[in-house]
């Protein structure tokens, strides 16, 4: 059981100025991708998906003053021999992350420490097609509500399984979670010193006890690669959009 909260409201917003920031999680084996790598590793359009995304936080337009990038301990090396292969002159901190994506949070907001206030943005490394307007409209968000997070609504029928059978739900009421997820940085840190509980399968669930997570809109195209095919859908865009 958790430890009791605050009531769930919003805490105090950070000014127009607050700095905004990014914590990027990449901790993947690349099981599920069948690939020799870890699936952030893997080419997209001849570049590591990493790279992708790390890029487009890195969008001036965006305003990102520090990016945040959270990698297996034993994932490091391969990263930097990227960087040297690659050429990549992107601006961003190196850390270690945990044995969970929550304890890899926690390290990416531990490097954030010499920031009092801010908006920080947190990302899934596996999603290189994030756009900049949605990445605009969580900080946007949260800067007014201190959480937001983008989603998307189903496109299929969506059934809830009991041992009962199933039963139809109504779509138009779920929303299938993406990132970003965007927080005012001491909320984010409140919420992070609570223990980790198995029910927190994202940073929104992490928070929600203590602040309504504003829900934004996502994009379809912000895929998350996960498997092969996911792979070949995200080549596909990238081409498109040349």
């Amino acid at each position: 059981m958790k430890t009791p909260t605050l009531p769930r409201q919003a805490p105090g917003l950070p000014s127009a100025q607050a700095p905004r920031l990014a914590i990027l999680v990449a901790g993947g084996s690349g099981t599920r991708m069948g690939a020799d790598r870890p699936k952030q590793f893997l080419l997209l359009r001849g570049e590591p998906v990493l790279l992708h995304t790390l890029r487009r936080f890195a969008e001036p337009a965006l305003g990102v003053r520090e990016i945040v990038l959270v990698l297996p301990a034993d994932q490091i090396d391969t990263w930097q021999a990227l960087c040297a292969q690659f050429s990549i002159d992107i601006s961003h901190r190196l850390v270690t992350g945990g044995a969970t994506r929550w304890a890899s949070v926690k390290a990416g907001l531990a490097a954030l420490k010499d920031y009092p206030e801010g908006l920080v943005a947190v990302h899934d490394g596996v999603r290189p097609l994030v756009s900049r307007q949605v990445v605009e409209r969580t900080y946007a968000a949260a800067a007014t509500h201190a959480a937001a997070a983008a989603a998307v609504m189903p496109k299929d029928s969506v059934r809830l399984v009991s041992q009962h059978g199933s039963a139809a739900q109504n779509r138009s009421r779920l929303r299938l979670m993406q990132t970003p997820q965007t927080f005012e940085i001491d909320l984010l840190r409140r919420a992070y010193v609570m223990p980790e509980l198995a029910s927190f399968t994202d940073d929104a669930t992490v928070v929600d006890d203590l602040c309504r997570v504003q829900l934004v809109d996502g994009d379809y195209r912000n895929l998350k690669i996960t498997t092969p095919e996911d792979l070949v859908v995200a080549e596909a865009l990238l081409a498109a959009a040349l």
